[in-house]
């Protein structure tokens, strides 16, 4: 048990617990900029993929041509901005470029640090496994990222909606593995023999609906279902319009069909809500009432925000604000489910 402790104590991880709560922020601010590039129709300005020479953004007159010529051979430019000048190209190549760009300075942001733990011998035993996943997910990312743009350089005028909501949870999810582990690594700093937390049946339920919600909010921005109905609690005169065209197989529609998949974000809205105030109840009795306070002041202002979205005919600062909000909704999901689970989880 000494050597145990001894072993611990060497490995407390309070600098590995700061660089994951960093690389988390950042994951934040890289959802919020994915958001502006979709809100501002961005995507799609960039034709290739190079992973080490797309670092570069274009450096002289001929290559933005190139740049941009290459965006003139795609549907989105002949079917919608033909006529749109390099300027005009320029303003729409920033954003994709600065997504880009950011997601590979994340990257390294993660391995680096990763690495010099590694060598160190600071990664706390049964940890290292867990990190290692974090990364390759991390890696996968990127090549997500392409593969949603790609749907858009051939046929469509836009990306896949699907393989938007793809990449926007693969984000997510990487989101929410660097929280827990780094909540776990607090304890662990906190306590030499603290256990991870485990995750509760509530937390769960609260987790999966909150991730569903937020997948039909990539579907409703997607398919740009957001535009379909700029009102709200009716859409139009009636809860759901009549006569809305539908496709077959009928479960396509949650998923392709615009009026269907924005009444579907509309209220399963409240149903994450009744689960994320339940997981609020809970954690607070279990002493986390900072965590309980945060989930609900969150559940509030996402609510409000997406509503705001609807009746402000999707205006980019409050659509930004409302993808914003749900990322930082997540990450006090976890906290407060992480707070739930560290109940007798202590050695």
């Amino acid at each position: 048990m000494l050597m145990q402790t001894a072993e611990t104590l060497r490995t407390r991880p309070r600098a590995m617990t700061i660089w994951l709560f960093i690389v988390a922020a950042m994951i934040v601010a890289m959802v919020v900029i994915g958001g502006i590039t979709r809100l501002t129709e961005s995507g799609l300005s960039i034709t290739q993929w190079k992973p080490i020479s797309g670092t570069l953004p274009p450096l002289t007159d001929a290559a933005w041509q190139a740049e941009f010529d290459n965006y003139k051979k795609i549907p989105e430019y002949t079917q919608i901005n033909r006529g749109m000048t390099l300027d005009g190209f320029k303003a729409i190549f920033f954003w994709e470029y600065a997504h880009r760009l950011f997601g590979r300075v994340i990257g390294m942001a993660f391995a680096l640090p990763l690495l010099w733990f590694a060598i160190r011998r600071q990664v706390p035993k049964g940890y290292g496994w867990r990190l290692t996943a974090i990364l390759a997910l991390g890696g996968l990312q990127g090549a997500i990222g392409w593969w949603m743009v790609a749907s858009g350089l051939s046929v469509r005028t836009d990306v896949s909606h699907v393989r938007l909501a793809v990449h926007l949870m693969t984000a997510l999810v990487l989101l929410a593995g660097i929280v827990w582990t780094a909540l776990d690594l607090r304890q662990l700093d906190r306590r030499a023999l603290a256990r991870p937390a485990a995750m509760r049946s509530v937390a769960l339920l609260a987790l999966v609906l909150l991730f569903a919600q937020i997948m039909f909010g990539a579907f409703t921005a997607g398919l740009d279902a957001g535009y379909a109905f700029a009102s709200w609690p009716l859409m139009g005169d009636a809860w759901f319009p009549s006569g809305t065209p539908m496709t077959d197989p009928t479960w396509r529609n949650a998923v392709d069909n615009p009026v269907v998949v924005q009444f579907i974000h509309r209220w399963l809205a409240f149903a994450a809500a009744a689960a994320l105030a339940l997981l609020a109840w809970r954690a607070a009795q279990a002493g986390a009432k900072r965590a309980a306070l945060l989930v609900m002041g969150l559940v509030v202002l996402q609510i409000g925000l997406g509503i705001a979205t609807l009746l402000s005919g999707v205006w980019i600062v409050i659509a930004v604000a409302h993808q914003a909000n749900a990322a930082l909704l997540l990450v006090a999901t976890i906290w407060a489910a992480h707070a739930l689970g560290r109940r007798g989880t202590a050695a």
